[in-house]
């Protein structure tokens, strides 16, 4: 076994860090883990398939019960491919027809201008 960092060959065991065997060199006094597990994390597909349920209408935690995939990953995921979309041309001309949604909001005032119900 060689250190990863001076490939000195002088290395001793350094007791166990999450399980797995943790070694220092001698030399360098670096420490390191002999095998490293690959990165965790979810396939293409389950990412595809999460975005496309979001593109067809289905909710973030509709899309976390449904596939089992934490909502906030799922907007993470839907940021990283908005970033790598072109922006919007711009428009040159100003449209004839505009389309609004109505919204109707009630805004209502105290009855009493001080606490407890006393003027």
């Amino acid at each position: 076994m060689h250190c990863p960092y001076c490939e000195s060959t002088e290395i001793r065991k350094n007791g166990k860090r999450r399980g797995k065997q943790n070694h220092i060199c001698v030399s360098c006094g670096r420490q390191f883990i002999d095998v490293y597990s690959p990165p965790r994390g979810y396939s293409d597909s389950v990412k595809q398939e999460c975005l496309r349920s979001y593109v067809n209408g289905m909710g973030f935690r509709a899309i976390e019960r449904d596939k089992g995939v934490h909502h906030t990953t799922v907007i993470l995921w839907l940021k990283q491919i908005g970033e790598k979309l072109p922006d919007a041309p711009a428009i040159e001309e100003i449209p004839q027809v505009g389309e609004l949604d109505e919204l109707e909001t009630f805004v209502g005032s105290k009855k009493t201008k001080s606490g407890y119900g006393q003027q």
